[in-house]
């Protein structure tokens, strides 16, 4: 029968280091250093690493989304950001007909639309407007007011504003 070594073991493949061994060995304090180790627990490759110079990163593509008035959903568009809001209507429309989306749109010039924030947003943004200078990834399209009142909804609107006058 033969005695066993203390350096000899089952586990571990067969050695365990002895204590003299163990001294030697250093630990790190957090779970973040294992990491920043060099062949730590988790290595990144050089390829994914940020840049270490003072290289500036610049944004090449914008994912956007915009809701059309009365639609289900929003239309997904990626597009560059120097581009305009007028850039971004075209598109948006052109993305909704083409993916043939209901409730189909009467008029497919962009000059008929206009872009805001929300639904709730009465300001609607200007065309020539940047699409990195507005802060907002979600947008809602809907159709431009008719700029002049034909008579009957003048006569409709004096009713009702009469009416409103009666309730106060």
């Amino acid at each position: 029968m033969t005695s066993k070594s203390p350096a000899k073991s089952l586990h571990c493949g067969g050695l365990v280091p002895s204590n003299h061994d163990r001294s030697s060995l250093t630990y790190p304090e957090r779970h973040s250093q294992l990491v920043r180790q060099r062949g730590g627990l988790i290595s990144v490759p050089g390829k994914l690493k940020p840049p270490t110079s003072g290289a500036s990163r610049r944004l090449t593509k914008l994912l956007l989304n915009v809701t059309v008035q009365n639609s289900f959903g929003p239309v997904q568009v990626v597009t560059s950001p120097e581009n305009t809001v007028g850039d971004l209507i075209k598109q948006a429309l052109a993305i909704y007909v083409k993916e043939k989306r209901r409730p189909l749109v009467n008029q497919t010039n962009p000059e008929y639309y206009e872009l805001h924030y929300s639904q709730f947003s009465l300001e609607s943004l200007k065309t020539g407007e940047k699409l990195i200078n507005l802060g907002s990834r979600n947008f809602f399209l809907c159709q431009k007011a008719a700029k002049f009142l034909n008579s009957s909804t003048y006569d409709e609107a004096l009713v009702f504003t009469k009416f409103m006058d009666l309730l106060l």
